[in-house]
């Protein structure tokens, strides 16, 4: 009779364990529409082929090998894949194109991204896809650590020019600084190249100054020259930026990132994607507006002030 109870019993148990790994991964992970059968997950957008490349319980995707080498990859057509962590493991949902729709390129824009991305599951073979209908950019907290601390601070920054010139960060004071983290060999940095020309052209009468902090090196001059001549930069180009540079702006490590830095030179606002004309000029227009008020208040206080006039004749 003990044994006949017994078997029962196991799977009993053994279904509430799987039961409440179940409910534990879908917390973790998102969850799912029981209706439409789509999903929810959250994860860091990956190459798939690139993961393997370390030991992502030791080492964190995203640094500039692994851009690199997911830029080669979407070359090659090889596809993205959302890395989801349950417990100390991590699993890949490979991409596929549902409503949201990118090429392997332009999925770079994403890469090294906390994202979180809805749509269907397809298992295939040994591997489970994803057709991805939304895609929501998320901050780790990593990055909302790395934001509040920096934000208000003035980091300096010491690169080199394209002839080899030493220069500060600092001797911008006075200016509203677009500072641009970028790459020749990034993708979505070549894209957004177009739109930070055309805020060095609208806003330079106005007392802002773009600079490009490329990743590349002296070493790579005649390739930066050619993205230059390609894109047609019109701001000053600086080599050699790290990811510890980017660092201590809030920043990185995946490629492209703006640190928009006030006239005192501190920090006022980042933006660690692709940044478009449309938000560069929201941004520095309210900028420019704070000015404007405080010359103005500056300006009201100087009026009212009382005048001391002098009794002697001059």
């Amino acid at each position: 009779m003990t044994s006949e109870l017994s078997n029962p019993l196991r799977v009993f148990l053994n279904f509430l364990i799987v039961a409440a790994f179940l409910a534990l991964a879908s917390a973790v992970t998102g969850s799912q529409d029981a209706a439409t059968g789509r999903v929810t997950l959250e994860g860091q957008l990956v190459c798939s082929e690139c993961w393997f490349e370390a030991d992502r319980k030791t080492t964190a995707y995203g640094t500039p090998a692994d851009i690199q080498c997911a830029t080669d990859c979407a070359v090659k057509g090889v596809p993205p894949a959302v890395a989801v962590k349950y417990g100390d493991e991590f699993k890949l949902y490979l991409i596929e194109a549902g409503q949201f729709k990118q090429n392997s390129e332009e999925w770079l824009t994403y890469i090294g991204k906390w994202v979180q991305v809805s749509g269907r599951l397809t298992p295939k073979k040994d591997k489970q896809y994803i057709a991805v209908d939304e895609l929501k950019v998320l901050p780790s907290a990593k990055e909302n650590a790395q934001q509040t601390t920096v934000l208000g601070s003035d980091p300096e920054l010491t690169l080199r020019d394209l002839f080899d010139v030493e220069q500060k960060l600092s001797s911008y004071r006075g200016r509203i600084v677009v500072l641009n983290f970028w790459a020749t060999w990034c993708i979505p940095c070549r894209k957004e190249m177009p739109d930070l020309a055309a805020i060095q052209n609208d806003y330079a009468a106005l007392g802002v100054q773009v600079i490009g902090a490329g990743a590349d090196t002296l070493a790579d001059r005649s390739k930066v020259l050619q993205f230059v001549k390609e894109t047609r930069i019109n701001f000053p180009v600086w080599l050699g930026a790290t990811t510890d540079d980017m660092k201590r702006f809030g920043l990185g490590p995946a490629l492209p990132g703006t640190a928009i830095i006030g006239r005192d030179g501190k920090i006022v606002a980042l933006h660690p994607s692709t940044i478009t004309h449309t938000e560069l000029k929201k941004r520095i227009d309210n900028l420019l507006a704070s000015d404007a008020r405080s010359i103005k208040s500056e300006i009201a206080s100087a009026r009212r002030a009382p005048v001391e006039a002098s009794l002697v004749p001059s």
